[in-house]
């Protein structure tokens, strides 16, 4: 196995990512396309299996010559099954055995695990959490989840979707209806999916502001340095309810090394800033919590696929 390639496979809300690597681990390909949010198990997985095919005509390469398939979801994975209980940013893909459907069709091992686990493996070994006995990875990105490292090792759970923070419940029954089926999680008030909806709320209750009703995150941090009030509150909201989240979880695991990525960092200060400081208002500990920046940006994910395989 050792001296045959991996292919890894980052699938997020908006994009799926593609990598090839060869036995030591060296990025040699790339491979990107749009996520159809519209997909249903069978349609997504063909897509993938469509791009894989590609991927390795390109490189001349036979489907024999891969050790395996790492590919990372954000979903509820049962993973003792490799089948796919809910993913919320693309509901279509709901109780679906995408590892069993995938091996039909590319018979090579295929390991098929939650996105934050992929980027939390690839930032511990690779990134900004190197050397770290215990560690979050924390992605603020189109959702809101994380990968949990105890020991060195990926915590599953029960289960295996532990560390869905982005789905624990801040305002139980009210706020945005989030994928998951629930009202008020952290994720309707944290993420870019819900980003726009929680502006056209504002906006549509008389608030004034430069913001459009399609908001992202590159919008919104314009909008704050031009001193948009509205940018800046919905802003502290963000903050306010992802520092109470990491804060539950540092209480709960007590683990003090949190790594963030996801699109969202790119608001760098306006959000992570005011996070730090709320944080801090609510930690009466006086024991070092450290907030990093993840260091592999976009290829966390398919690098933390790709060590899957391993």
């Amino acid at each position: 196995m050792d001296d045959k390639y991996r292919i890894g496979i980052d699938a997020g809300g908006t994009k799926v990512a593609y990598g090839l690597f060869d036995s030591c681990g060296a990025l040699l390909a790339r491979a990107q396309h749009d996520t159809d949010p519209s997909a249903d198990g069978p349609a997504f997985s063909n897509a993938l299996i469509q791009t894989i095919q590609t991927l390795l005509a390109q490189n001349n390469l036979p489907l024999h010559s891969l050790a395996g398939i790492g590919v990372s979801m954000p979903s509820f994975i049962l993973y003792g099954e490799g089948r796919i209980l809910m993913t919320s940013a693309i509901p279509g893909i709901k109780d679906f055995p995408m590892r069993a459907y995938l091996s039909e069709r590319l018979p090579v091992p295929i390991v098929l695990d939650n996105d934050a686990n992929a980027a939390a493996m690839a930032e511990h070994r690779r990134g900004a959490g190197r050397g770290t006995r215990h560690m979050i990875y924390m992605v603020v990105g189109t959702g809101l989840g994380c990968g949990i490292i105890i020991d060195g090792k990926v915590f599953q759970g029960s289960y295996g979707w532990a560390g869905e923070c982005g789905h624990m419940l801040a305002t139980p029954g009210t706020g945005i209806l989030c994928g998951c089926e629930n009202a008020g999680c952290y994720m309707a008030y944290t993420s870019g999916k819900f980003l726009p909806d929680r502006v056209k709320q504002r906006l549509d209750a008389g608030v004034h502001s430069i913001l459009p009703g399609e908001t992202d995150g590159r919008v919104l941090l314009d909008a704050h340095n031009r001193g948009d009030a509205l940018a800046a509150e919905i802003l502290d909201e963000m903050a306010h309810y992802l520092a109470i989240c990491v804060f539950n979880v540092y209480q709960m695991l007590n683990i003090n090394t949190y790594v963030f990525g996801g699109g969202l960092v790119k608001l760098g200060g306006a959000l992570f800033g005011r996070m730090r400081g709320e944080f801090d208002r609510i930690n009466h500990i006086p024991m070092p919590v450290h907030f990093l920046m993840a260091e592999l940006k976009q290829d966390a994910g398919i690098i933390g696929a790709a060590e899957f395989v391993k």
